[in-house]
Parts: structure tokens; C-alpha cells; sequence
């Protein structure tokens, strides 16, 4: 599933891809760290997960760039996403191991997260994720992430029907 601009979704087409989208659509809007930073998905697939956040200046740190703390954030709800995606239904990841490389300053419009996932094991999952500043539809790699995950099952509120 790919996502134009900002939030638009398109379909997959796929039953399991349709589950996996309305689990990350949801955590995203539930409240919370993620909702509070406005993180939003571009493109959720098996395996593969694209989020952003629009800059805001609360956002920023004191030189305008986007904060470490808000690209770290950024990076880990999308690896987790993209683990997520690839284990079977009703599992889960929280964070056991987290790795930030910054390359550069993150300025511009928004900030995107574009993940994979490397190993969706049964108890220890794997996602590298590559970090982007986005500004009138050019990007510049800012950090990668390397995130390592236990999978555990989805709490009950969010587990499909």
C-alpha cells in the first residue's frame, strides 16, 4: 500500500495487508508519544512501513532542526511498525535495543521514516530504518537506525477482530 503526499491511502488489495494497515492506522491514532509528535503513515506494506512528521516548532531544537529525541522516536515507531507487519497475527514488538546513526541536521518540511524489516523472528525481531529530511519533494538522508524488538502478543485493544 502506498500513500500519496500526506495521508491519503491507497488499498493493497491484499486481506492481510488491509489488517496490518488498520493496526498501524490505529496505533498511530491512539493517544499517546506517536499522535502527540503527529506521526502519520505514507506507505504500510508487509514488512515495510514509511511514516512522517510534519515540522512543527515544538519539534525543533534550538538551532530549527528536528530534534534527535523526535527522529529517534520516528524511527523506532516505524521499524517497530514494520516488524509488526511481518509476524503473524495478534503479535506485537516493544524495544529491546536501539541504534541511531546521525549523518547530517533534519530540516525541512517533514521528516521521514522509511523501514524494513531485516529479521521478524519469533521472540527477537530485527528492522534498519533510514532517516530523511524532506523538503519540496527532495531528500536527504539525516540517520539510519538499526532497532532490535521482542515480539509479544497485541494487547487486547488492539488486536483484530
Amino acid at each position: 500500500m502506498k500513500m500519496n503526499a500526506k495521508r491519503t491511502m491507497k488499498s493493497s488489495g491484499s486481506g492481510r495487508s488491509t489488517d496490518k494497515e488498520a493496526l498501524v492506522e490505529k496505533v498511530l491514532s491512539a493517544p499517546g508519544f506517536g499522535k502527540m509528535l503527529g506521526m502519520h503513515a505514507l506507505s504500510v506494506q508487509e514488512g515495510s512501513v514509511t511514516l512522517a512528521i510534519d515540522r512543527r516548532d515544538d519539534l525543533l531544537q534550538s538551532n530549527g532542526f528536528f530534534h534527535g529525541g523526535v527522529i529517534t522516536a520516528l524511527a523506532d515507531n516505524a521499524g517497530g511498525a514494520a516488524v509488526t507487519t511481518a509476524l503473524p497475527k495478534n503479535y506485537f514488538v516493544v524495544t529491546i535495543g536501539l541504534n541511531v546513526t546521525f549523518l547530517g541536521p533534519c530540516s525541512g518540511d517533514r521528516v521521514v521514516a522509511e523501514a524494513n524489516c531485516i529479521k521478524p523472528g519469533k521472540t527477537v525481531c530485527t528492522a534498519y530504518i533510514e532517516i530523511y529530511s524532506e523538503e519540496d519533494q527532495q531528500r536527504k538522508l539525516c540517520a539510519t537506525a538499526t532497532i532490535v524488538y521482542r515480539s509479544v502478543p497485541t494487547p487486547k485493544s488492539f488486536q483484530a477482530e
